[in-house]
Parts: structure tokens; sequence; C-alpha cells
């Protein structure tokens, strides 16, 4: 009787938490679908500005995924599949366009290829690298990150058996990408296409920087709303944003539902001849060169007293940025950085642990329901938070920005503890009822102490996220709450690229040193032997 009332208060903790997931994100959207009229419908519909944008947006959102997608596989490739060194610096340089908001990466763009850009300048050319190709190009500097860790991830948990097999057989490598790398990419494949194709497609920090006249969806609905405040259009085109990101999501589940168990008996070895581990580092070297570029372009603008007339080195933009109460805003992001990271880490435990370790009828309802924001795009998100909470006590505070990055960021940290949690025994929970053991301390001393890296990365995933986003703070920003990446959208509209550089360097900063306390945190556990999952 002990054990089943035990349960009905666990299920009812679940049901709970499954309805305060629902609520957060489909209650806001609720809103933002009501907003919407036949008038406010038919004044988007019927304008040029409509068709185009739609197809400005699937097509370049698709010609950078399909780019992205086969670069990052191939950079994956070098890192994983040959014994090329300094393997952990590559890798450094290629996240480093994740730790900068997305504008900031087509503003260096801007400063590299722009009307007067560094090689626009030295190359001659005519013009700079706006409109479509700026689109593409920026999109691939924002996206491929994400894609070579996905890629990246998957080839580390291959089989090496087959490979082994094959090589005895003689099979060619042409063949054996075919029969044997193909059908074991397929579905992690189509989980990365529309994972990237969503990235994409619902970013306007990238268009807005480099589109020029090329105009997208997100550009349009970015417009409406912060430039003539007409939400009922904004409304329109943040319904027509989450169809790719829903069409995602759906195909996610099922793919990951039907995707296929195996088990590695041998893990690959890395190998590589001198001419495969040339052409690896000679790859690496051109894509780490790509994505450290716009960050050398920040140095420069940012520390330059006129680039690129004056060269000589000055504190001027710095100080004058701060004076810009750049200070302020550092301090409003580092709070709401800091609290989603602290709040997110353990709502995040916590649902897993219900939902991976205490497993009933209701687990199922309480893993999707947890998951459920991650097919809303941030700005789409932002929207629906200002039509619901306008005019509340919390609307214009930091709290209401805590709210609406804490429910944006939560899947993915919230995948990362619950795959941890599935790998450990299935039986412990037994054992220690036998024991005598509490469930508290059960926790505290094997899944805290065992997932302990696990949560340190997903407290820096939300902390980074939280530090760059502009999505779905945009709408919900005011001078008093204001995160300072929304500085750069700022200085960017009063053409002071050299203030929104330093903005970019503060911010990569900030996420550098969280990142490097982690990688000490991590590689001090790693020699101590307890990395746990």
């Amino acid at each position: 009787m002990f054990r089943n009332s035990i349960i009905d208060k666990t299920d009812r903790t679940k049901i709970i938490l499954a309805i305060v997931f629902i609520v957060l994100v489909f209650l806001p959207l609720a809103r933002m679908f009501v907003n919407i009229d036949i008038k406010g419908l038919q004044s988007v519909i019927y304008t040029p500005v409509f068709n185009t944008a739609i197809y400005n947006s699937v097509l370049t959102a698709f010609v950078s995924t399909i780019m992205t997608i086969i670069s990052a596989y191939l950079i994956a490739m070098c890192i994983e599949r040959t014994n090329i060194k300094h393997k952990e610096f590559f890798v450094m340089l290629f996240i480093l366009p994740m730790l900068v908001p997305s504008i900031s990466n087509g503003m260096g763009l801007i400063i590299l290829f722009g009307n007067n850009g560094f090689f626009t300048k030295i190359l001659g050319l005519s013009s700079g690298v706006y409109g479509f190709w700026g689109i593409v190009f920026g999109s691939i500097l924002y996206a491929f990150p994400v894609a070579y860790l996905m890629f990246s991830d998957v080839l580390k948990y291959e089989d090496a058996s087959p490979y082994e097999a094959a090589k005895v057989l003689g099979i060619s490598p042409l063949k054996q990408f075919m029969v044997i790398s193909y059908p074991y990419l397929r579905k992690p494949l189509i989980t990365i296409f529309f994972s990237i194709f969503t990235l994409i497609i619902t970013d306007y920090g990238i268009p807005l920087m480099v589109g020029g006249k090329y105009t997208t969806v997100p550009v349009v609905m970015y417009q409406e709303v912060i430039g003539q405040l007409n939400f009922a259009k904004g409304s329109v085109y943040g319904a027509i944003l989450l169809v790719p990101a829903a069409i995602a999501f759906v195909i996610d589940l099922l793919n990951k539902d039907r995707g296929n168990s195996t088990y590695v008996t041998k893990t690959y070895v890395p190998s590589g001849n001198k001419i495969k581990n040339f052409f690896a580092y000679l790859g690496c070297s051109i894509c780490g060169i790509y994505m450290l570029l716009p960050i050398v372009s920040f140095i420069l603008l940012a520390l330059c007293s006129d680039y690129p007339n004056d060269l000589s080195i000055t504190q001027t933009n710095l100080i004058k940025t701060f004076e810009l109460n750049a200070s302020k805003y550092l301090c409003n992001s580092t709070v709401i950085a800091v609290s989603v990271s602290a709040l997110g880490t353990f709502i995040a435990f916590l649902t897993a642990y219900l939902s991976a370790r205490m497993k009933s009828k209701v687990s199922k309802f309480l893993h999707l329901a947890s998951m459920t924001s991650a097919a809303i795009p941030g700005i789409v998100l932002g929207l629906a938070y200002v039509l619901l909470f306008k005019g509340s006590y919390i609307y214009g505070t930091i709290l209401i920005l805590v709210m609406v990055n804490l429910v944006h960021f939560i899947s993915s940290p919230y995948l990362m503890i619950y795959n941890s949690m599935s790998k450990i025994n299935e039986n412990i929970e037994a054992v220690a009822e036998t024991l005598g053991i509490g469930r508290f301390n059960l926790v505290k001393d094997v899944f805290l102490s065992m997932c302990k890296t696990t949560l340190c990365e997903m407290f820096v995933y939300l902390f980074v996220n939280c530090m760059i986003t502009i999505s779905a703070v945009s709408f919900l920003s005011n001078t008093g709450n204001k995160p300072i990446s929304l500085m750069i959208n700022q200085f960017e509209a009063q053409m002071q690229l050299e203030n929104a550089a330093v903005v970019s360097l503060v911010i990569l900063f900030v996420n550098l040193v969280v990142k490097g306390v982690f990688a000490i945190f991590k590689r001090k556990n790693l020699v101590r032997g307890g990395l746990g999952c």
C-alpha cells in the first residue's frame, strides 16, 4: 500500500511537470494564433513580399543546409577517421562561431567581404557579399559547428568490425561507403538535415546583416514587430515559421523511435597514410581559417582607430562601448545566463530522473512534454510571450527573459541527462532498496556523482546559448532588462560596427572563460578516474 502511494505521488508529480512544460509552450502559442485574424492574414498573403520571402527562405536554407552537411561530414571524417595531430585545436576553431550571436557572424562577413571589406579591396571585387550568397556563406558559418558536432558524435560510436571484415575481403572504399557507412548514417543524416535546415530558416541574424534586399521570412517578421509594432502580421509570419520546425520535430521523433539499436563491438581506431593525412590537414586548416576569420575581423575592428584607413591600436572603441551601458547589459546577460543555467540544469535533471529511472505509464508523456519546446523557433516563442504576458507584472523584467530562455533551451539539456541516466544499470534502485538506501542518498551519491560531467555540459550549454541568443529575447527586452547580445542589433542599425565588434568580443570572451573552467573540471575528473556518464 505504501509502495502504491509512492507511485501515485510520483505519477502526480510527472503529470504536473508535463502540464507545466505544455502550458509554458502551447499557451503562448495559442495566444499568438488567437491574434491572427482574417484581415491580418490577407494583409500578409496578398503582399508581393510574402511569396518572395518564403521562396528566398526555403532556397537559401536548402542550399546552405546541403553545403553545411557535406562540409561538416567531410571535416568530421578528417578528425575521426585519420590520425592527424592537434585535433583538439582544430575542434576549438570549428566551434568558435557557436560562441557568438549569429548576427556577429554576419557582421564578420561584412567586415571581410562587404562593399568596403578587407578582402573586397585586396581582391578588387566590384561588390560585397550581400544577397543570396551572403546569406548562404553566413548560414554555413553559423550552422557548421552544430552539424560537425552531430556528425562527430555519430562517427565516434560506429562499430569498426564491418570495415575490418570488408578490408580483409578486398572491398573498395566506395563500396564500403555504400554498403556500410550509408546505411549507418541514413537515420542520423535525416535528423541532422532537418535540424540544420530549421536552424537556418528560422534565423534572422545572418539575413539581417548580409541579406541586403534579399528578404527572408524571419527578417520580415522582425521588421513588422520591432519596426512597425504590427503584431497581427508578425503572428502570421510566426505561424509560418512553425511549419518547418514542427515537421523537423515530428520526423526526428519518428526517426529516433525507428532507429536501429546497435552495439559497438570494436572501437574505430583512426589511421591514415601521408596522402590521406595531407588532405585531412588541408581540409581542417581551410575550415578552421574560415571559422576564425570573422573573430579576427572583430579584433581588428574593435581595436583599430579607424578600420581600414587607420590600423593603429586604440582603446577608444572599448571605452565608448562600455560608456553606452555595455557593462549594465553584460550584467543583465550574466544574471539571465546563470539563472537559466542553474534552474534549467536542476529541472532537466529532476525531469529526466522521473522519466528515465521511475518508469510508469506517465513517463512517456512526461518525456514528450519535456521536448515540445524543441519544435518552437526562438523568434516565434518570443513573440508568443509578448502577446501573452504584455501588461503583466513580469513583462519588461529580467524574470520573463529567464522564463523564455528556460523554455526555449531546456529540451537539449534534458535529452543529455536523460540519455546518461538511461545508460546506468537499471537494477541499481532494487539493490539500493534491498540495502536500505534511501532514494535521496541514491540520487546524491550515485546519479549525481556518475553524471556530474553531463550536468556541467548542461550548465555550459544553457549559459552559452543565453549569452548569444537574439531571437527569443528580441521582442521582450527594453532598456532595463536588455541582454548585451541585443546591443549588436542596436549598433548595427546605427552603423556603429566598431562598438558591435566590441560587444561580440565580450560575449566570446565570457563564453570562452566558462567553457575553459568546464574543460579544466573535466580534465581533473579524467585524471582522477571520476568522469562518470
